[in-house]
């Protein structure tokens, strides 16, 4: 049975000649669908042969769905652009059975890593996502961030994929800035109301959830990166969530 690889990108220069190579692995094609990136990602998708398209960012879950229009097989595996197939996955992958296979979707254990390190700590393991999927049978969901392949028939399996979460401070910064404006409007389409103690007291629990409930406490500097970077992350969120209910009623 014959896979097709997709992945969603802006401004992916530094990530996508060696997503593209890992996909291929296990994928007859790949196909990217790019954000009217500025930056070198198309260019670099077409070198390496992958299959280019331009859509503007529909949010997370509606780009993936998008994207799955453009491929020529059933069966597709999603992957960021930052992320890479482990070798578990990749023999996994080629030893299924499709022929005789019931399942939907495949789930996997996503391995994150700052920098050099892979992060464990607070929740950020096994941290398992659905990435091969029927797409006539299922898709993504359409919500702007953080969106999942809805399926209650998956298998969930113990291999992985390795994610770059970020390999600098900087680019994590960058990273959760994006992220939580795709947070915010979300929340803001799903009729979440504006509050000016809500930023303030969800990030507090944020960090006490991870530092304490998850067990980040124990795990070191990594554990306290972690909690850290989520309180300041759901901050983000809610303050732009704020925002965007002002800028609704300055529009009156």
């Amino acid at each position: 049975m014959k896979i097709s690889g997709t992945i969603i990108t802006l401004n992916a220069e530094k990530y996508i000649s060696r997503a593209i190579r890992s996909l291929r692995n296990i994928c007859d094609e790949v196909i990217v669908l790019d954000s009217e990136s500025s930056d070198s990602t198309r260019q670099i998708s077409e070198k390496e042969g992958a299959k280019v398209f331009i859509q503007p960012f529909l949010g997370d879950g509606a780009q993936k769905k998008e994207a799955s229009k453009f491929a020529s097989n059933d069966w597709i595996f999603s992957m960021d652009a930052d992320e890479l197939l482990d070798d578990d996955l990749v023999n996994y992958v080629k030893g299924i059975n499709f022929e005789k296979n019931s399942y939907d979707s495949f789930s996997f254990r996503r391995k994150n890593f700052c920098g050099d390190e892979w992060t464990r700590a607070a929740g950020f393991y096994p941290d398992s996502v659905i990435r091969l999927y029927n797409k006539k049978k299922v898709n993504y969901d359409t919500r702007a961030d953080h969106a999942a392949v809805q399926c209650n028939n998956t298998l969930r399996t113990k291999c992985h994929i390795i994610h770059n979460t970020y390999e600098s401070m900087e680019e994590w910064v960058d990273k959760m800035n994006f992220r939580s404006s795709m947070s915010a409007k979300q929340l803001f389409d799903d009729g979440v109301l504006p509050s000016n103690s809500r930023p303030i007291v969800r990030s507090i629990f944020a960090f006490i959830k991870k530092l304490f409930i998850k067990g980040g406490i124990l795990q070191g500097k990594n554990g306290f990166k972690v909690a850290l970077t989520t309180m300041f992350n759901t901050y983000l969120k809610y303050i732009k969530l704020n925002d965007l209910h002002k800028k609704k009623l300055d529009r009156r």
